[in-house]
């Protein structure tokens, strides 16, 4: 299998890098992979791992429900539970930060379709890609969504989009700052950019370690903080305008690496881990398990 070895930062092309965790695919393979970070900009990623041709076995499980929309289970009941309440609240967290009721929004990454589907209902014109062929067909099929293939990014115009979102997909992509370049070509001038990912410095990430579910390896790349994610932006024209924290995501996380961990009662294990990281997040919002950030073009 060929794989990526990093030997400089991707964010500030730094070439101290040390090795900080190892952790293993619970998911897919059993497989052990190791995170490095790096010195000079504290920035963590996921080292020698799979290239993006050769990555997409490690999305075949029925569980990861991102691309499978599976229901079976108390963890995925109550990712489904959020996950409604969350599409409201993510509806209403564009129009504010858009300044607007309708536009045109890409959803990059859109899994199985629900966010896209959403945003159209609520008067939205939106594209939506997706990679993985089985989320691409659900989005097609359950919601009448033309949902097109990740490459189709290169077909969409200069400035075509007043909304770009990114819902927990910037960490799966392995041309980071490519994937930055085409978003400031495809944005309009007053666009917004709304990015969610996985917070690797939040209470639920420091309390599990190499454990943490979030971690993900080796689905998940590039593990972020609101300060690699600021520096990250920087690096490509845009400002930090505002960051919101998903503390629900602490929640179904925490219940997850309770099961990956092998211990007992772990709904309840993780519920009290969730409630105790959304307090938490509560005094300090950059301690949520999960963060949104809306970029703008400086």
């Amino acid at each position: 299998m060929n794989k990526l070895a990093i030997t400089a930062c991707p964010i500030c092309g730094g070439t101290h890098l040390e090795r900080t965790l190892t952790c293993i695919d619970h998911y897919a393979s059993g497989e052990v992979f190791h995170l490095c970070r790096c010195k000079d900009c504290d920035f963590i990623f996921t080292q020698d791992f799979p290239v993006e041709a050769e990555i997409g076995r490690y999305y075949d499980s029925p569980d990861y429900i991102s691309h499978s929309d599976t229901k079976k289970g108390a963890m995925n009941s109550v990712y489904h539970w959020v996950r409604s309440y969350m599409l409201k609240r993510k509806a209403r967290l564009v129009e504010r930060e858009a300044h607007c009721k309708n536009g045109h929004l890409l959803d990059i990454g859109t899994g199985t379709g629900y966010f896209a589907d959403a945003m159209q209902r609520y008067g939205w014109q939106v594209e939506a890609v997706e990679k993985n062929a089985q989320a691409l067909a659900f989005g097609k099929e359950h919601f009448g969504l033309d949902v097109r293939p990740d490459t189709a990014l290169k077909d969409f115009a200069p400035n075509s989009f007043d909304v770009i979102t990114m819902w927990h997909v910037m960490e799966h992509l392995e041309p980071l700052n490519e994937t930055w370049e085409t978003l400031s070509s495809l944005l309009t001038e007053k666009g917004v950019l709304i990015i969610a990912v996985p917070n690797c410095s939040s209470y639920d990430a420091k309390k599990y370690g190499a454990y943490w579910a979030a971690y993900d390896v080796p689905r998940h790349l590039w593990h972020f903080t609101p300060g690699t994610m600021q520096q990250l932006g920087l690096k490509h024209g845009f400002i930090l305008a505002e960051r919101y924290p998903m503390p629900f995501d602490a929640f179904y996380v925490s219940m997850l690496t309770e099961k990956h961990m092998r211990h007992s009662c772990t709904f309840v294990r993780g519920m009290i881990t969730g409630t105790l990281a959304w307090f938490h997040a509560l005094v300090k919002k950059d301690c949520s398990s999960s963060m949104i950030y809306v970029f703008r073009k400086r």
